[in-house]
C-alpha cells in the first residue's frame, strides 16, 4: 500500500495503548491516502472499525476529528460518509 509523503501530528489521546496508537494511525494515514493519492475503500473502512475500538465515543470521535482536520486539512468524517455511499473498490478525495 503506498503511504501519503506528507507527515502531520496525529492525535494521540492520553491513556492509549500501542495498539490504540497503531489502530488511529492507520486511519489518519488511510484518510491522508484518500486526499493525496487514493486508498481502498474497504482498507478506510476497516482502519475505520479499529478505530471505532478505540474511540467508541462520538464526542471523542468529533474532537479528534476536528484536531487531526486542522493539523491536515483532511476531514475523517467527509472522507468515511463518502467510503459508505460509494461502491467504488477504490477512494479518491476531492478538495
Amino acid at each position: 500500500m503506498a503511504n501519503s509523503d506528507k507527515n502531520f501530528t496525529y492525535p494521540i489521546l492520553s491513556g492509549w495503548n500501542k495498539d490504540d496508537i497503531i489502530n488511529a494511525s492507520k486511519l489518519y494515514s488511510a484518510v491522508a491516502n484518500a486526499y493525496e493519492i487514493s486508498v481502498d475503500r474497504q482498507t478506510l473502512l476497516d482502519a475505520y472499525a479499529a478505530f471505532k475500538t478505540v474511540v467508541p465515543s462520538k464526542s471523542e470521535e468529533k474532537q479528534i476529528g476536528r484536531e487531526f482536520e486542522s493539523t491536515s486539512g483532511y476531514s475523517i468524517y467527509k472522507t468515511v460518509k463518502l467510503a459508505r455511499q460509494t461502491e467504488s473498490h477504490h477512494l479518491k478525495m476531492e478538495d
